[in-house]
């Protein structure tokens, strides 16, 4: 089994990398990305848990562009993690996240909501390559009683046009993409079905875009099937993952995977 979107806890994933890639390898995958957000602070490290499991692990992220105001996620496969331009990059990102952070812990309070926010912003000031944004605020939230659940956290507070909202700044997806060309990775399109931009996938395609993320597990066997038409009509490739974040999530490893052909094509694309 593929599967090429997965989290840890460089991110907003729950498990370190030596726990995800051993329920990696009790999921029975072969292949495997961590894909965290805006770092590759983890990817070293799953590489070689993953070497010592018999799992081939590529490198992968998961990169916020922002179009419209709206948060839109490519995720970057095959990426050169040692380019500098590259990782000054990430850096800028991860900055712009600690920010927004503390931007929607001010908003909270202004609420009547105050959340403890001071570990998580002391760990994304560090530079250490941990990225942080709302599932912290989220968790933060359950933490001081305010909510039951991430769930009710995003619907009540933090999601968008919600009281607790703070717009995202980052660059619009057309940049990111000569960005991870650069560093000799591709680009997918993250979760369509979620990001709802369907009407800007060609203009992306005409921009350098590689891929679109057909396999996911918020698409069902319509959306799948949606993306499957639009990623040939548009002559892309496709990429596939169950989007796992850690314990409580109703996904596991494995829960969503690429199939084989298409895995075939990816790493016949690979930049050299």
């Amino acid at each position: 089994m593929i599967d090429l979107h997965l989290h840890t806890n460089a991110s907003d994933g729950r498990l370190p990398p030596g726990e995800l890639v051993d329920l990696a390898a009790t999921s029975g995958l072969r292949v495997m990305a961590v894909t965290d957000h805006d770092t590759t602070a983890a990817v070293a490290d799953v590489q070689a848990s993953a070497r010592a499991r018999g799992i081939e692990a590529i490198t992968g992220i998961e990169i916020t562009a922002v179009l419209d105001g709206r948060d839109v996620h490519m995720l970057a496969y095959f990426v050169d993690i040692d380019d500098a331009a590259f990782q000054r990059f990430l850096l800028s990102q991860r900055a712009a996240r600690v920010a927004r952070l503390e931007a929607i812990g001010e908003r909270l309070a202004e609420l009547g909501v105050p959340v403890q926010l001071e570990a998580a912003l002391a760990l994304g000031r560090l530079r250490s390559g941990v990225s942080v944004g709302r599932p912290q605020a989220a968790r933060a939230l359950m933490a001081a009683g305010h909510v039951k659940d991430m769930r009710e956290a995003f619907e009540r507070w933090l999601g968008h046009d919600r009281p607790g909202f703070v717009p995202r700044v980052g660059p619009p997806p057309v940049d990111a993409i000569p960005i991870v060309h650069a560093a000799k990775g591709l680009v997918s399109i993250a979760h369509p079905g979620r990001t709802q931009i369907d009407e800007q996938l060609p203009a992306l395609r005409d921009a350098g875009l590689d891929a679109i993320e057909v396999y996911h597990s918020d698409h069902d066997e319509a959306a799948t099937a949606r993306y499957a038409t639009l990623a040939r009509e548009l002559d892309l490739l496709v990429t596939g993952g169950s989007d796992y974040h850690g314990p409580g999530s109703a996904v596991r490893p494995g829960s969503v995977t690429l199939p084989w052909p298409h895995w075939d094509r990816l790493l016949a694309r690979r930049r050299p």
